[in-house]
Order: structure tokens, then C-alpha cells, then sequence
């Protein structure tokens, strides 16, 4: 399993940490928070206890390979988790091996944005007679990858590709415009889960099948989330990863600790924090409780990345404002391993380093740089992957789902649903001319403006 530290979080160690009584004061709520959410289950998690979904992505295997790339077309929940899985679970030049290389599985390109030049750039990498497009929307109306649809549909049509050929659509199992123009043309389909929302979709067909795509073990990915599950289920919260993330996250925050870090001391658990950053950003940024009060809460998320952040933020976190509660990511195993060569040797400044392992800089530097803190009296998580394989994937996302519901417990406040980001849609739909939105147009509704050239 996984192994978390909550070591740094505590009094006993970090000044202005937590007192263990604070912690076990919550552990009645968030036993029985967890029993009736093991009760009625939230999609998020029945998505793991079932077969159907991988089924799904599996049956379409026989269409899946017989190409060379895979272009998923999402954004948001529609792709951080296609990104993070395939970062850690695939090496950085995978993209740039032969297929004999990759044994056959595909290239994987993520299209996140509608940024031109970052879209051209991708669609110059692939051919599209050997391309399959993924185009995720639960909605079907989501701006940015319905564009991208409409620009690579154009493309596929100029080529004189039959589109039903080269798209699949992930989309709702029963409505919205994807769901429609597939059954009316025959494009092959996939279903999200309608009780699952973007941002928890990692581990059903939205994630699935890009994994499956490159050849990532999905079915060992879905046990270790379900043995993640059953261990938050069955656990008293000391023994309890998801509890132990939420409320020492909730304290620190009661403490003015606004802003949480996630630093991962590995490359490939990097785009993890991307994910992460969405989840927690997204489901306990609220201006509203549960009981119609305006209170404003919500962590801001950061991302870095050690050692590289060490020599561009550890500074601000160590002797800057005490806001920060940091977790770091570090893996015990590396799938590859160098050895400092011994040159130099008669140079202190270099000769130390000799004849030891990269791995063993990194993992010196992460724990050098917690230790730091803890002496600035800055709090820190870390969790520890024994490798970083599809098991201890599949493990970390469902651990920090269940920890970002209990957490929205605690917070009295709807992890499952994003109101804040509905306005700014609206009004970008005005601004592109859809019809029935007139009344969100405030392109020129400032009263003073300040414009320098």
C-alpha cells in the first residue's frame, strides 16, 4: 500500500502543528460520515465496484489497435487525469518510439486547450488516416473540446476520412448533442457515469481508455482503487489515509494554512498535482454551505516540483507567510537507476557525490527540504509510492477523492458541484453568439477601463 506520514503535521514536531486530542476529536464525525457514505454510495466510487466500464473500454479493443495515435480532445476533469496517468504510467519519449518500441500500443496526445497554436502544433504530429480521436464531454456543450471537434471533423472530412471510422465520443449514456449525432451516424460510443462528475471520472472510461490505449494494466489500476476504498471504509482514522489528508487538512486550515502545496519529488508524479489541484480547488472552493451561509471557503492548490521548486519557492515557503500546508510525493523505487560517476575526486565541492545513486540526490533533497520546514515550523504530509505502478495509481486517486468528500464534510459544503464556474461559461457563450445567451453579453459593461500600450 501506499505509505503516509502525517509525522510533520503534528505539535509534537512542527511549531503550530496539531495537537493529536484536535485530530481524534473528529474521528466520531468521520466515522460516521464514512458509514453512511459506504450506505449510499457516490458514483465516483461505484465506478470501481463494478466491471461495466471497464468492459467497456475493452470491447473496444479490436477498434482501438488498429491505429497508431490516440488525440483526446477534454479539458478539465475531461483530461488532467488522461495527463497524470499517462505521465507516470508511460516514460517521457514514449510519444517519439516506434511502434515496435511501444509493442504495438498507441501514441497518446492530450489536447487540453484551444490554444491554436498548441492544437496545430499536435495535429502536425499525427496522421490523421492513422489517428482515433477521443472527443470527452459529459454535456456535449462544453466550448473547448466541441471547437476542437468541429476542427478535426473538418480535417478528417478533407481528407476524405469516413468520421465514424477515426472518433469515438465519451460522452452522457443518454442525452446531449454527442450522444445524438452518434446514435444518428453510427459513431462508436462510450458512457460516463451520469452520478459522476468530470473532476472524479479519472478511473471510468474518461481515463480508461487512453490508459488502455498505451497499454496501461487498467484492471490493476481499479484494484488498487478499490483497495483504497476498502481500507477508508473499514479503518479507525488513525489508520486511515483519505481521514487523516481531510481533517488535517481542515485544521490547518482553521489555522489561516489557505494554501495547500502538493511537491512531488519524481517527474512522473508531477502531472498528479495537475489533477489534484482540480479536485480540491474545484470541490471545496465554495462561496455557500450546505445551509445557505455565504462563508468563502476552500484551499488554493499549488503544484511543484522538487528538487527544481527548491531554487524557486522553498524560499517564500520556508520564511514567507506561515499559509502552507505542503505534501510531498516520492517513490521508493525508480524503474531506472545512474550512477554518479567518481570524477573529481580530489574536489570536495564534487567528489562527495561520487559513486552515488541519482535517486538517492532526489529523495535526500525532499527530505532535506521537509526537515527544513518543519524547523521554520511549516507543516507537511508526505506520501511515499513503493513504485510508481498502476496499483499505487489507482490507489492515490481514490484515497484523495474520499479525502476530498470528507473534507467537503467537514467544510459543510457540496464537493460535488461547481457553481463558480458556470457564470464565466454563459458569458463566453454570448460572446461567441449562441443563441438564447444575449443577456450574459458584458463585454462593455465596465464603467472605467484602464488600458496601456
Amino acid at each position: 500500500m501506499l505509505k503516509f506520514d502525517f509525522t510533520y503535521t503534528l505539535a509534537e514536531n512542527v511549531q503550530g502543528g496539531l495537537d493529536t486530542a484536535e485530530i481524534d476529536s473528529y474521528s466520531a464525525k468521520v466515522e460516521e460520515f464514512l458509514k453512511r457514505l459506504d450506505e449510499n454510495k457516490p458514483g465516483f466510487v461505484n465506478a470501481v465496484l463494478t466491471r461495466k466500464w471497464i468492459d467497456s473500454v475493452n470491447e473496444l479493443s479490436d477498434f482501438i489497435f488498429t491505429f497508431d495515435n490516440l488525440v483526446v480532445l477534454g479539458i478539465g476533469g475531461s483530461a488532467l487525469g488522461n495527463i497524470a496517468i499517462q505521465n507516470a504510467l508511460r516514460p517521457a519519449n514514449w510519444n517519439s518510439l516506434s511502434v515496435d518500441e511501444r509493442n504495438g500500443y498507441l501514441r497518446i496526445f492530450v489536447v487540453d486547450n484551444v490554444d491554436p497554436d498548441y492544437l496545430s502544433s499536435v495535429l502536425d504530429c499525427v496522421d490523421p488516416k492513422t489517428t482515433l480521436f477521443n472527443i470527452i464531454s459529459k454535456s456535449g456543450t462544453t466550448a473547448e473540446p466541441m471547437a476542437n471537434y468541429l476542427i478535426v471533423r473538418g480535417i478528417l472530412e478533407s481528407y476524405g476520412l469516413d468520421p465514424k471510422e477515426h472518433l469515438i465520443f465519451t460522452t452522457d449514456p443518454e442525452k446531449g448533442v454527442l450522444r445524438r449525432l452518434g446514435r444518428a451516424e453510427g459513431i462508436r460510443m462510450l458512457e460516463i457515469p451520469p452520478d459522476v462528475g468530470g473532476r472524479f471520472s479519472v478511473l471510468t472510461p474518461v481515463g480508461l481508455l487512453s490508459a488502455k490505449a498505451a497499454g496501461v494494466d487498467i484492471e490493476e489500476l481499479i484494484i488498487g482503487a478499490k483497495d483504497a476504498y476498502e481500507k477508508t471504509i473499514n479503518s479507525s482514522l488513525w489508520e486511515n489515509p483519505a481521514a487523516l489528508i481531510a481533517v488535517t487538512h481542515y485544521l490547518h486550515y482553521l489555522k489561516k494554512r489557505n494554501i495547500s502545496v502538493m511537491m512531488a519529488y519524481s517527474n512522473r508524479l508531477y502531472y498528479l498535482a495537475d489533477w489534484y489541484r482540480q479536485l480540491w480547488a474545484e470541490s471545496l472552493g465554495k462561496m455557500y454551505d450546505n445551509d445557505g451561509n455565504k462563508v468563502h471557503v476552500g484551499q488554493t492548490p499549488v503544484k511543484a516540483l522538487g528538487a527544481v521548486d527548491q531554487h524557486s519557492q522553498v524560499q517564500l515557503y520556508n520564511e514567507g507567510p506561515d499559509d502552507k500546508i505542503i505534501t510531498f510525493l516520492r517513490t521508493e523505487q525508480f524503474d531506472r537507476e545512474i550512477i554518479i560517476p567518481k570524477i573529481h575526486e580530489s574536489e570536495p565541492e564534487l567528489a562527495y557525490l561520487g559513486g552515488k545513486k541519482l535517486s538517492t540526490l532526489l529523495n535526500s533533497e525532499q527530505l532535506g527540504t521537509q526537515l527544513a520546514l518543519a524547523k521554520h515550523g511549516r507543516p507537511s504530509i508526505t506520501v511515499t509510492f513503493p513504485k510508481i505502478d498502476e496499483y499505487h495509481i489507482g490507489q492515490f486517486i481514490m484515497y484523495y477523492e474520499l479525502a476530498t468528500v470528507i473534507a467537503g464534510h467537514l467544510f459543510n459544503i457540496n464537493p460535488y458541484d461547481q457553481p463558480g464556474v458556470e457564470l464565466g461559461k454563459k458569458i463566453t457563450y454570448a460572446l461567441m453568439g449562441r443563441e438564447g445567451f444575449e443577456e450574459y453579453n458584458y463585454s462593455d459593461s465596465a464603467q472605467k477601463r484602464v488600458e496601456v500600450e
